[in-house]
């Protein structure tokens, strides 16, 4: 089952941390999200493996932008 780990606030991705075929467990940093000048590390919620980055360091994303897909 295919889970994403979504943007939960609007910002620049300026770090992304795991990529495609990664096995990562939950609480993992997967990505740094910049937002108001702060700096968010965005962890895995679930373990599993990443099937997809949706974004590129540098993209700015909106709340609820679909970042990284596990399965």
């Amino acid at each position: 089952m295919k889970k994403n780990i979504i943007a939960p606030l609007p910002g620049t991705i300026i770090e992304i941390l795991v990529q495609p075929g990664d096995e990562i467990q939950a609480g993992q940093a997967v990505v740094v999200l910049e937002a108001m000048k702060m700096e968010n590390e965005l962890q895995a919620e679930f373990a599993g493996t990443v099937t997809s980055v949706n974004v590129q360091e540098g993209d700015v994303v909106r709340a609820g932008t679909e970042i990284i897909t596990i399965d």
